[in-house]
């Protein structure tokens, strides 16, 4: 049995992780902001430490109360329905970059064995292949985080290893719920021509790969965590319209998101098909939902 303490605990992926690592057998100390949360918390059986990750001292002295072997980084401040604007993801791009730094100091003074990062594979740094630029502040932050990982499993101060998530998507996930809401009312439009190749990830799978990584992976690493294929924006909501028995969703030309809302649109446009397979080989680890069209036909079985 390891202890574990993740950081952001009440998170879109922190819940449903928490959950998972205590029905494993661990003991979970779950790290929140919010005290409001801590009955939530403490009923998936969870032990509770309230502080902010930006405060150093503050949480250090959490960390070192509890004295883990294994530390998870899941920190984010997204708004809940998944951010619409650029200016949305500035408190989660401080997270990723002085949070970190808090986190990963902290685990090392207590003397924890591991340290796994869940990161975001669209901003993760690929060169040339970078859908993102590199002075983007979503990038800066993202690669600001791996690299403060990756540099300390090089130093041998702590094995870290990073996770890059795809899109999250599951009735767990609040912009899966929101978008669900959208489509019913056909207010959820695609676009013409969309050639996008999203990422994605069910929320279930994202979960089985952080467990998997709590005593796998090779110190260093870095693993794609995606579906076995890569959709667009298109796939996805037409895939919800008909899981959910609602209207074909309407198309509109590809310059009206682009004005209406750009930073999203831009989101939703890139082309990232990612490869799961040595996350599979060395995680020991494969995605109950591969596809998609797997993931939407669990989750609407679940729901009826």
């Amino acid at each position: 049995m390891n202890n574990v303490f993740v950081a952001g605990g009440s998170g879109a992926i922190g819940i449903p992780l928490v959950r998972a690592l205590v029905a494993a057998g661990h003991h979970v100390t779950a790290l929140t902001r919010s005290r409001r949360r801590q009955d939530d918390l403490h009923a998936l059986g969870a032990s509770v430490a309230v502080a902010d990750a930006l405060n150093r001292d503050a949480l250090i002295a959490v960390v070192l109360a509890t004295r883990p072997t294994h530390v998870i980084h899941q920190l984010t401040a997204l708004p809940k329905d998944g951010p619409r604007k650029a200016s949305d993801v500035d408190a989660t791009n401080r997270l990723r970059i002085d949070g970190t730094r808090n986190l990963l100091d902290a685990a090392i003074k207590s003397g924890a064995r591991r340290f796994i990062a869940g990161s975001f594979a669209l901003a993760s740094d690929r060169g040339p292949r970078s859908p993102i630029p590199a002075d983007d502040p979503i990038a800066v932050a993202v690669r600001s985080m791996e690299s403060q990982v990756l540099d300390a499993s090089a130093r041998g101060s702590i094995e870290g290893i990073v996770l890059r998530y795809g899109l999250f998507y599951g009735l767990e996930t609040a912009s899966t719920v929101k978008m669900i809401e959208m489509v019913k009312k056909h207010r959820l439009p695609v676009v013409r021509g969309d050639a996008g190749q999203l990422p994605l990830i069910h929320i279930d799978d994202a979960v089985s790969a952080t467990v998997a990584a709590l005593d796998r992976g090779v110190p260093g690493g870095a693993y794609d965590i995606v579906d076995d294929r890569a959709v667009s924006m298109t796939e996805l909501v037409e895939g919800l319209a008909q899981s959910t028995g609602s209207a074909k969703p309407f198309r509109v030309p590809a310059w009206l998101p682009r004005l209406v809302s750009p930073y999203l649109a831009r989101m939703t446009s890139l082309r990232m098909p990612l490869s799961n397979a040595t996350a599979k080989s060395a995680l020991g680890w494969k995605p109950a939902y591969p596809t998609l069209r797997d993931g939407l036909a669990q989750m609407f079985h679940q729901a009826a």
